[in-house]
Order: C-alpha cells, then structure tokens, then sequence
C-alpha cells in the first residue's frame, strides 16, 4: 500500500469515527436535565442508596439523608454530561424494574431491589482500567458507578455516618500516625 492510499484510508476512518461518535452523542442526549427531574426521582435516589448502605445496626444512607447530598452534588459540582447520565440511569433502573418485575424500583421487595441493584452493577464497567479511564473521559462515568460513589461520600460526610458507624473523635490530641485497631472496632471517621 503506498502512503497516499494509506493517508486517504486514515483521514475516511477518522471521519467515520468522529461521525459515529456524534450520532451516538445526539442519540444519548435526549434526557433533559433539570432540577426538578431530580428532585421528582428522589424516592428513587433514597431507595437506591438505602439499598447500598442499608440499615443494620448501624442507620442507613436513608436515615442520613444520603438522597439530599446526592441531588446537591449534582446540581452543583457535576457537568452536564454526567447530569444526564446519571437521569437517564434512574430512568434504565425504573424500565427494567418494571419489566423483570412488573413495578417501580420504589414498589418493588428488598428481595428484588437487590437483585435489580446486582444486574447494574455487573453491566458496569470494563474488565480492563485503560478501558474504564477512556470511557469515563469519553462519556463520564457509568450510573452505578457515580451513585455508589455519591452515596459513600455523602454517608460518611454526613453527622449521622461520622458519629454512628465510624469512629469519630472531635477533639483528636496529637497526630499519632499509627493505632492499632481492636478487635471489632469500627474505622475512624477521620483521617
């Protein structure tokens, strides 16, 4: 092959790729994001993360209102691309929910919550980080993925999470860089 098929043959696949890449953009950004999309879907948020973090004998992500730093996140410290994102994958969890189970994630047992909550988060994701890395920068991070994360942040920054189920000490003293933890001892809610 001399150079100039070769150029001619990069320069087509480079053009179908950017052209793919914008009809998928197009077609994934039908979901418009407001504030109110949220705020409508919070029950759902709740009994997500309620089901991430439950109630044991420890209070759970609902008990520390987990759904309301959620929402604050990302209305104000979230693009807009992942703003649809995460809409549109409250939306993919209510659709199957109603298809495998005939109701709303919100309506559906404990039982089914869990195992529609399982098939999310084995559709996340990639085998290999090089490929996670891409397609986060690409198209911003899976659903499952962004709500885990927002409900462990939101938990363990909030009053509830940081004096109930970690350790939290107000007044530390001195740094002391290592401390040997006992046995059943939960983790500190500092660092």
């Amino acid at each position: 092959m001399n150079r100039r098929n070769y150029l001619k043959l990069s320069l087509s696949a480079g053009l179908v790729g950017a052209a793919s890449f914008s009809v998928f953009k197009y077609a994934h950004h039908e979901v418009v994001f407001t504030a109110d999309n949220l705020r409508a879907r919070e029950a759902l948020i709740t009994a997500l993360a309620e089901r991430i973090i439950p109630k044991t004998d420890t209070p759970g992500a609902s008990e520390a209102a987990v759904s309301g730093y959620i929402i604050n996140v990302l209305l104000n410290c979230t693009d807009q691309k992942q703003q649809v994102r995460f809409l549109t994958g409250l939306e993919d969890v209510d659709v199957y929910s109603r298809d495998k189970f005939g109701a709303t994630f919100v309506d559906c047992s404990n039982d089914n919550q869990d195992l529609i909550i399982t098939y999310f988060e084995k559709k996340t994701g990639y085998t290999y980080a090089i490929l996670n890395k891409i397609y986060n920068k690409l198209f911003g991070k899976e659903f499952y993925t962004k709500l885990r994360e927002l409900t462990i942040e939101g938990y363990c920054l909030s009053q509830v999470g940081a004096t109930r189920s970690l350790v939290y000490d107000p007044v530390p003293g001195s740094y002391q860089a290592c401390i040997p933890m006992k046995e059943h001892q939960k983790s500190w809610a500092t660092k």
